[in-house]
């Protein structure tokens, strides 16, 4: 039995027998169901970004591997989103004159906003890490839309 484990193929042959359940336990499905609450109206779209890299929250541009949707206002009560498990922030803007964009005055958003976690908004959005949550399985998060006018 050593003998075998020791040639190439075969050592190759088992450590990916070994790894798989890794990598394949780390690319299990997992289901979101998001409670969108507090949304002013149902002008418009629901704009959601879920990402895994901090340098591209919270609206995901530029990022591959983000999952984006967008869902008509009127239907955003409870959204499902099926993704990959792992470490992510998601965010949500309700862009209510559909324009494809959180309109913004002097920097102070008018339209209404939301993260995972209901993460502090002070001055900007929050923080990858205050919003950062691990999806696996299936599991339900509320989001609180906020405006600030």
């Amino acid at each position: 039995m050593r003998d075998w484990l020791r040639s190439k193929p075969h050592r190759r042959a088992a450590v990916v027998v070994a790894t798989a359940p890794l990598v394949l336990g780390a690319l299990a499905p997992a289901e979101l169901i998001l409670e969108v609450r507090d949304l002013r109206n149902t002008n418009g779209l629901v704009h959601i970004c879920l990402t895994q890299d901090p340098q591209h929250f919270p609206d995901c541009q530029g990022d591959p591997q983000a999952l984006r949707r967008t869902v008509p206002a009127a239907q955003a009560g409870r959204i499902t989103l099926s993704w990959v498990s792992g470490q992510y922030a998601l965010a949500l803007v309700h862009d209510e004159n559909g324009n494809g964009r959180l309109d913004t005055f002097l920097g102070i958003p008018r339209e209404g906003y939301g993260f995972s976690r209901n993460a502090p908004v002070r001055f900007g959005p929050p923080r990858f890490d205050d919003a950062r949550f691990t999806l696996q399985g299936q599991q339900t998060m509320v989001v609180n839309m906020r405006y600030t006018f």
